[in-house]
């Protein structure tokens, strides 16, 4: 089923067992999409058992590549890049081990280009297929002691606007969307103290309006956007004011 308007026959979202991609993973099963995700962890929880799962581990780069390539569907008319890596805690560069920046270029920016080429032929057949990529504030705001984060994710985000640069939106229609605050979700509490109050903090199902909304459209009416996604389930242009930063103070080498 193709078209802008029409229901999507299948969507693939890329890390998305937790966090934000589960959100949408989980909105775009159940509104009977035939939902596939690439993780490393099988889904679990409520609404796992709609989804889809394709083990995938990007340190893995052949393995990762020939799983994208034999996984995705052809017919998938929607796909979210949401897998990330922020390392165990912040700390400032030059104690950045050589494992944790390599793996944030593995995951935040090789694994995107990796997922595009493997996805974009069949978004093309879906005319206009659409390609989702969460991105962050920290490509706006930096701040210390996360350098390897704010540079992955920088470049995740240009890669997504050059790509989009080079295709017809009529075909492919890419839109970028990032929380306005911190978002509860596993690899966040693994960085946190067991005591933590997250009563501030969003819920991945705050995206799941959005993800309803672009399944619906198929993103044209947001084609080349980048989103704030906000905890009350709204959306704004980037543009229109930037999300609050997340960084921390020079003597706060945890968050």
């Amino acid at each position: 089923m193709s078209g802008a308007g029409r229901g999507p026959a299948t969507a693939v979202v890329v890390g998305g067992s937790t966090g934000i991609g589960r959100g949408i993973a989980d909105a775009w099963a159940a509104a009977g999409i035939e939902t596939h995700v690439f993780s490393r962890s099988r889904p679990a929880g409520p609404g796992g058992d709609l989804l889809v799962w394709h083990p995938l581990d990007f340190r893995d780069a052949d393995g990762a590549k020939a799983a994208l390539r034999a996984g995705i569907p052809s017919g998938t008319d929607l796909v979210c890049y949401s897998a990330v890596y922020f390392t165990a805690g912040r700390q400032p560069f030059t104690e950045t081990s050589e494992s944790d920046w390599l793996d944030q270029f593995a995951i935040n920016v090789h694994g995107l280009s990796w997922t595009l080429k493997a996805a974009l032929p069949t978004l093309r057949e879906a005319a206009p297929g659409m390609f989702l990529h969460i991105s962050s504030e920290v490509v706006y705001n930096a701040g210390p002691n996360r350098a390897g984060y704010a540079a992955t994710k920088a470049a995740a985000g240009s890669l997504i606007r050059s790509v989009a640069q080079e295709t017809d939106p009529a075909d492919v229609t890419f839109v970028q969307a990032l929380p306005a605050g911190m978002v509860d979700s596993p690899g966040i509490r693994a960085r946190r103290s067991a005591d933590f109050d997250y009563s501030g903090y969003m819920a991945p199902a705050a995206f799941a309006p959005l993800a309803a909304e672009l399944a619906a459209t198929r993103g044209v009416p947001y084609a080349g956007e980048e989103l704030v996604v906000h905890e009350d389930t709204t959306w704004s242009p980037v543009e229109d004011g930037l999300p609050r930063s997340q960084s921390r103070s020079l003597s706060d080498s945890r968050g």
